[in-house]
């Protein structure tokens, strides 16, 4: 089975996945479970993903020592030494990414942030959308979307409700 690039992340229901400050600690529910409709199970997605890319912002903000055991290609326009699990690209994440996808192994987790994610959505290689729409409106921050998008078709394929946290996931027509 070929592997795919995966997009899983949250954001707000005015569209930001960051404060303006790059903090995230909005990213909870409301607190009530009476519409739930089950649980997002993170961990088994996790288990089904082997490779995890981020920007330099999330490593700078050490999320990538969530992901020891997991192959971690950080975004960067900075030259730097790869170390242990952790891969620095400073040229055409895409190609790389796209290189990485054709060797064997389990899916690729496109963890954030804002800017890396849009060159993945320009360039329409991303194979699944898990997108958690937090019951909150920021009013400003870090969005997910950029500007000038190409077109892509999505088809869902699957929702959930959980504690007031709306989850869809959506593959490309």
């Amino acid at each position: 089975m070929e592997r795919k690039i995966i997009l899983n992340l949250a954001i707000s229901l005015d569209g930001f996945i960051a404060s303006e400050d790059g903090t995230y600690e909005w990213i909870v529910g409301d607190g009530d479970d009476k519409l739930n409709t089950g649980k997002h199970d993170f961990n088994k997605f996790l288990e089904g993903v082997d490779t995890v890319v981020m920007g330099k912002n999330c490593f700078d903000q050490n999320m990538h020592l969530e992901y020891k055991n997991k192959k971690v290609y950080i975004a960067t326009s900075q030259k730097l030494q790869d170390r242990e699990n952790i891969h620095f690209i400073n040229g055409d994440i895409c190609k790389v990414i796209l290189e990485e996808k054709k060797k064997e192994g389990k899916d690729i987790y496109l963890f954030g942030g804002g800017v890396l994610v849009d060159h993945f959505i320009k360039a329409d290689i991303i194979d699944e959308y898990i997108i958690g729409i937090i019951p909150i409106i920021l009013g400003k921050g870090r969005p997910l979307f950029l500007q000038n998008n190409p077109t892509i078709q999505l088809h869902l394929d699957e929702y959930l409700i959980e504690n007031g946290i709306t989850i869809l996931k959506y593959s490309k027509r």
